[in-house]
């Protein structure tokens, strides 16, 4: 896990040759969404793929319990939304702009035509899903398996490569978390959450005063959540 300065992300779309991506952008057609307003809801009839031009995205999944587990941000140059081949699968995430976004609207049915006339696109889509996969897979491990500790560190590694600056032998996360943000992004409560941040603090891992992060210690934050050394494209948030 590398990390880079302030959203030198890799975004998503890698995969594409310029050619191929050139194809999708002409079906796309874009749409503005205010800071704070919802692009889909969960449980919407999924019907299309979302190219973020501007701005930032986050989804979020609803818990049984009524609370919103962050699952993803996604930032200009990604693709993001859920695709469907069969053309009956509802919307498992909400999509919320996190700060005025400008996006590219892609139909589903639009999509479906252009990957059956351009075969090279259709190769780099699917690996473009395949991708996508992975990412996920990777999340929800990290949610499931290494526990809340693990959780919260293989999170802040996350934060570091997506929002991180080297300064010395730390790295400070140049984005302002709330705790509740935090608790969200890992599944778990704010209270657990304060706990964690405390005993982070104690064992000098980090440095953490009014939402500013800094990572003192990332080999040990790796070993709290067996760190793979994943590529930066999927070690991001």
């Amino acid at each position: 896990m590398s990390v880079v300065s302030k959203l030198a992300v890799e975004t998503n779309t890698t995969h594409f040759s310029s050619t191929c991506f050139k194809k999708l952008q002409e079906i796309m057609y874009t749409e503005k969404y205010s800071s704070g307003s919802t692009i889909y809801w969960e449980g919407d009839p999924n019907e299309n793929l979302y190219f973020l031009i501007e701005g930032n995205v986050k989804l979020t999944k609803l818990s049984e319990d009524g609370k919103d587990l962050t699952m993803y941000y996604f930032f200009p140059g990604d693709i993001f939304g859920e695709f469907d081949p069969h053309q009956k699968q509802i919307s498992v995430f909400t999509a919320e702009a996190m700060d005025a976004c400008v996006i590219g609207v892609i139909q589903q049915k639009d999509l479906e035509v252009l990957l059956w006339q351009n075969g090279d696109l259709a190769i780099e889509f699917t690996q473009w899903m395949s991708h996508m996969q992975h990412y996920t897979q990777l999340k929800v491990r990290d949610l499931l398996f290494h526990g809340k500790n693990g959780a919260l560190a293989s999170m802040l590694i996350r934060a570091s490569n997506t929002y991180g600056v080297k300064t010395g032998s730390s790295i400070r996360i140049t984005k302002k978390f709330t705790n509740n943000e935090l608790a969200n992004l890992i599944g778990a409560t704010r209270e657990t959450v304060n706990r964690m941040l405390s005993k982070f603090k104690r064992d000098q891992l980090i440095r953490y005063e009014n939402g500013q992060i800094e990572i003192l210690n990332l080999a040990e934050l790796k070993n709290l959540c067996r760190c793979e050394e994943c590529p930066l494209g999927i070690c991001r948030l």
